[in-house]
C-alpha cells in the first residue's frame, strides 16, 4: 500500500510540475512546446540538422521540418546549408531571446515548487538516482533534458546524472 501511495504522490507532483513548467516555458517563448524545446536545444547546440534536432526533441523528421518552417516564418530560426544535402539550423536574435524567456519561465515554476519543500537539497540525491534509472529505459539524455538549463546543471563542477548515465552506457 505504501508503494501505491508513494507512486501516486510522485505521479501527481510530476504531472503538475510538467504541466506548469511546459506551459510557462511555451507561453514565454510564444511557440508550441516542441518549438520551445527546439529553441532551447538550438541555444545550446547551434547548427544541428533537422533530423538530429527532431531526435533530440522527440519529433519525426517530417514533423520537425514542419515545426522548423513555422519557427523560420516567425523569424526565430534560420536554416543554413552545411555540406551536401545537410542543412543546419541556428537561432536568430529573436529565437535566442525566446529560448532565454522559456528557460527563465521554467526556472520560476521549478523554484516556486522547491520553495514549498523544507529541505530541497535533500531531494537532489533521490532525483539523481531517479534520473539515472529513467535513463536506463529512455536511453537518450538529449530527449530527457530537452528543456534543461544545461549549463546550470553542471555549474560548480557538478556532474549531470543523465549525462553520466549516458556515458556509462556508451551511448552517443
Amino acid at each position: 500500500m505504501h508503494e501505491t501511495r508513494l507512486a501516486n504522490l510522485l505521479g501527481a507532483a510530476v504531472l503538475n510540475l510538467s504541466d506548469r513548467m511546459t506551459g510557462a516555458a511555451a507561453a514565454a517563448a510564444g511557440v508550441s512546446l516542441s518549438g520551445t524545446a527546439a529553441l532551447v536545444v538550438l541555444a545550446e547546440f547551434p547548427g544541428l540538422g533537422g533530423t538530429e534536432l527532431g531526435q533530440r526533441i522527440g519529433l519525426s523528421q517530417p514533423a520537425c521540418a514542419r515545426m522548423l518552417d513555422q519557427l523560420e516564418a516567425r523569424g526565430l530560426v534560420r536554416r543554413q546549408a552545411k555540406s551536401g544535402r545537410a542543412v543546419g539550423v541556428g537561432l536568430t536574435r529573436a529565437g535566442r531571446s525566446a529560448a532565454n524567456r522559456a528557460l527563465e519561465a521554467r526556472q520560476e515554476v521549478l523554484a516556486g515548487a522547491l520553495g514549498a519543500v523544507s529541505d530541497p537539497d535533500a531531494l537532489e540525491p533521490a532525483l539523481e538516482q531517479l534520473l539515472r534509472g529513467l535513463h536506463a529505459e529512455v536511453r537518450s539524455g538529449d530527449l530527457m533534458c530537452r528543456l534543461c538549463d544545461r549549463p546550470g546543471c553542471v555549474a560548480q563542477d557538478r556532474i549531470c546524472p543523465v549525462g553520466q548515465a549516458q556515458r556509462e552506457l556508451g551511448t552517443p
